[in-house]
């Protein structure tokens, strides 16, 4: 779990990139790659380095006009995956 003032981040090496070629958003990584839907891209795209977790889903809550509670499980299962994967890190 991710606590609400936790900052998560994309650690060094990990990177949002524009596959052109199949017009689609991909993570990279040294020897690794996921490839983004549109919620995905949405949620990594607001990864500052410097927004707490909370503030995160405050902001897609708002942008997407939907319930944050909601949006907070969706967002901890996202980014939680990715922190498994080593894709994230998250700063307490």
């Amino acid at each position: 779990m991710i606590a609400p003032d936790a900052v998560p981040y994309l650690p060094r090496g990990v990177r949002l990139h524009r596959d052109h070629v199949r017009d689609r958003w991909v993570l990279l990584a040294p020897e690794r790659t996921i490839s983004l839907d549109m919620i995905g891209h949405a949620i990594i795209t607001e990864l500052d380095g410097s927004s707490g977790f909370a503030q995160i889903v405050n902001r897609l809550a708002a942008k997407y006009d939907a319930p944050a509670d909601q949006i907070a499980g969706d967002v901890q299962q996202f980014l939680g995956q990715l922190a498994e994967r080593r894709f994230l890190e998250v700063r307490a």
